[in-house]
This record gives structure tokens, C-alpha cells and sequence, in this order.
């Protein structure tokens, strides 16, 4: 009884060891290049070393000399066999392993999907060939963002298919886990793909559908002002009519003219219907960035109104996601503004201040860094400024116009 523990603990530990170095023989059958081959080793190696040791043992086992000196030419002879069929397994393994430290191991690589027959069948013109290798591969890859684009671009451009791309990119935008900017891209080819087959209202709606997916992100606000500058079915079916080109009369005589008599410049639209056109678009349009922008510039440049201009930028400014290199280019205007005004220095510093919080780190917050050392230099270069004359033009150029969230 006292004997029962030790040997329960001597089977448990021949029982682990048996288990280990199985597990180690099925890994290496697993891994091996050609198990057929390494099974074989292993039923050959189990043969001598059974049979070896029986014949050994009834060979030296009655304790002569003879016997004994017997049994160890055995020994040699088997050892040699075995050292025969298992070194170079060995080597090759120690080999793998070492050569694993730089190469990564014999690991396969992830799967992954491959277009490059695909790519072959379109340059070569097989279209359909083509779409048949890309579902090949989306049928181990069904989510694959590229295998799925390269099918709706195949549908819309080459095939002229663009109710199919339309599926195609309907069927991805509803997959679940697509990154945000995948998403985007989607949505823009489809709108691109529709404008290109004179469908602005098909276009319009894809990118809508981004402001959908996507609300309050970058992604919704370029959509925003790609929807803003959408031209309607019938001006672009006009751009690709043919019509005369109707140009203006030239000056006559124009070197016998007293200079300052005339101008060759032809006359086109007044300031103040910029201004109305803007508003007016602005209103239909309140998140289109590019006309807040020229909207800004004409307050400035045409009414002398740096007030009113800088308003509308702060507009621009304060909207959620705009990009930050847009931001501190609006924030610099807004200081170009002020100096142009006569606004003190403190007020100018604030604004660049602005650029550098709420772009800390970056370049933009460096060259705002840099204008501030000089800004005491760049305030005394314009001491000698222009009056500005204050005008009234509230009823015309729209001063209470407000951008819409």
C-alpha cells in the first residue's frame, strides 16, 4: 500500500511522456512535406529498436563475454541504422528552424483573394470571362472590397451596364464591418459612373446615400458639396451639344484711341449680382464651402466690407468636419482681413492663435507660429492703409444669411 502513490505517479508520468512525443510525431506528420515517407521512418525505427533490443538482450543476457561483445556490434550496427535514416531529418528540421529566424518559418501566408487572371481576361477584352473569374474568388471572399469594385466598375464602364454596378455596390454598402472611407469610395465611383451617363439625379442620390450611411463625418461633407455642385440633365446635355460660339466685337481703331477712352476687356456680370447669385445659391445650398468662400472675398474685395466677409468664414470655421488644412486657411483669410481693417494686434493674434489650438502639432500650427513672430512687422508695413468706406447694401447682398447645421 505504501508503494501505491509512487507508482500511480510513475504511470501518470509515462503516460504524459507517451502523450508528449505523440503529440510531437502527429505535429511533425502534419507539417512534414511528404508524411507517407516520415510514417515509414517511424514504423521502420519502432521495428529496430524492438526487434534490437529482443535480440540484444537474448544475446547478452546469460552474461558471457562473447554475448556481451555481441550485442554491442548489434547495438552499432542499429545505431548506424538509425543514424542513417534520422540525421538528415534532423538537419533538415534544425535547418528549417534556424532559416525560420529570417524568413518567417514555413508558415503559410494568410489566403487571400487574386485578380490577376481576371485583370489579364479585361485587358484582353473578355469581359464576361472576367466577371467570372472575380466571382470565383468573392466565393471564398465574399466581403472583399476590391474583388467587389472591380466587378461594379467592370458592369459600368466596359459593359455600360450601370444596373448592375448599381447592384453591386448596393449589395457592398449593406455588408456589415466595411470601413467608413471604403464606403465613400463606393458611393463616389457610383455617383462618377452616373454623372458620366449624363444622370445627375442618380448621381445626386448616391451621394446622398453617403450622407445617409455617414452622418456628421468628412465623408458627408464633401458629398454635401459635391451634391451642391451637380448641374442638372439638361445643362449637361447642352455642354455636349454643338453650338456657335458668339464672340464680341473687337475695338476698331484701336491705335488711333486716346488711352483711357475705352476698354477691350468685354463687360460681364456686377459685383452685386455675384453677390444675389451666391446668396441665393447658398440658400439652396447651405453647406457648399466654395461659394461661402467666393461669397467672402466679394464682401471684401468689391463692397469693403471685411465684417461681413469674415462672418461668412467663421461660418466655414465653426461647421463640424471640415478638414483642418481648409481651417487654418480660412483662419490666416480671416487675419488678412483684420490687417486690411486696421484691427489691432491683439485681435490678429487671437485669430492666428486659433490656428495653432486647434491644429496643435501640425504645419499649419508652425507657420501660424511663424506669422505671429512677424506679426508686428506685418502690422506696420500696412499703417498706411486705405479708408475703407462703409456702405449699405443690406437689402442686396444679403447680410442676414446664415448657413444652415
Amino acid at each position: 500500500m505504501k508503494t501505491t502513490p509512487a507508482a500511480l505517479l510513475g504511470l501518470l508520468m509515462i503516460l504524459a511522456a507517451a502523450g508528449f512525443v505523440g503529440w510531437l510525431l502527429w505535429r511533425a506528420i502534419k507539417r512534414s512535406y511528404d508524411a507517407p515517407v516520415l510514417i515509414t521512418q517511424l514504423g521502420v525505427t519502432l521495428i529496430i529498436v524492438i526487434g534490437g533490443g529482443f535480440v540484444i538482450e537474448s544475446m547478452a543476457g546469460d552474461g558471457s563475454a562473447a554475448g556481451q561483445i555481441a550485442g554491442v556490434l548489434i547495438g552499432l550496427v542499429l545505431g548506424l541504422f538509425l543514424g542513417m535514416i534520422w540525421v538528415p531529418v534532423f538537419v533538415s528540421w534544425c535547418g528549417d528552424f534556424i532559416g525560420g529566424l529570417w524568413t518567417g518559418g514555413n508558415e503559410p501566408p494568410p489566403p487571400q483573394p487574386y485578380y490577376s487572371i481576371a485583370d489579364t481576361r479585361v485587358k484582353q477584352g473578355k469581359y464576361r470571362e472576367a466577371l467570372y473569374e472575380i466571382q470565383q474568388q468573392l466565393e471564398k471572399f465574399p466581403n472583399d472590397v476590391t474583388g467587389q469594385m472591380k466587378q461594379a466598375e467592370i458592369h459600368a464602364r466596359q459593359l455600360n451596364d450601370l444596373p448592375a454596378a448599381q447592384v453591386t455596390i448596393d449589395r457592398f454598402c449593406n455588408q456589415p464591418g466595411h470601413p467608413p472611407v471604403h464606403l465613400a469610395q463606393a458611393l463616389n465611383s457610383l455617383a462618377d459612373w452616373h454623372l458620366k451617363a449624363q444622370d445627375p439625379d442618380s448621381a445626386r442620390a448616391a451621394l446622398e446615400r453617403i450622407q445617409g450611411l455617414l452622418p456628421n463625418t468628412e465623408f458627408s461633407n464633401a458629398a454635401a458639396q459635391r451634391i451642391a455642385h451637380l448641374a442638372s440633365k439638361e445643362m449637361l446635355l447642352a455642354n455636349h451639344e454643338s453650338r456657335p460660339i458668339h464672340l464680341a466685337e473687337g475695338v476698331r481703331d484701336l491705335g488711333l484711341r486716346t488711352p483711357g477712352t475705352t476698354s477691350i476687356v468685354p463687360k460681364g456680370q456686377s459685383p452685386e449680382e455675384v453677390a444675389q447669385q451666391l446668396v441665393h445659391h447658398l440658400q439652396a445650398h447651405p453647406l457648399d464651402n466654395e461659394a461661402r468662400e467666393r461669397l467672402a472675398t466679394v464682401y471684401a474685395e468689391h463692397y469693403q466690407r471685411p465684417d461681413l466677409a469674415i462672418q461668412q468664414l467663421e461660418e466655414l470655421i465653426s461647421a463640424p468636419n471640415q478638414p483642418g488644412k481648409e481651417v487654418a486657411r480660412w483662419l490666416n483669410t480671416v487675419a488678412d482681413f483684420q490687417l486690411r481693417a486696421g484691427a489691432d494686434y491683439d485681435t490678429i493674434l487671437a485669430t492666428l492663435h486659433r490656428v495653432v489650438e486647434k491644429l496643435a502639432g501640425s504645419a499649419a500650427a508652425d507657420l501660424a507660429l511663424q506669422r505671429i513672430e512677424h506679426l508686428r512687422l506685418e502690422i506696420k508695413g500696412r499703417q498706411v492703409t486705405q479708408v475703407i468706406k462703409m456702405g449699405t447694401y443690406e437689402k442686396d447682398i444679403g447680410l442676414k444669411q446664415s448657413r444652415r447645421r
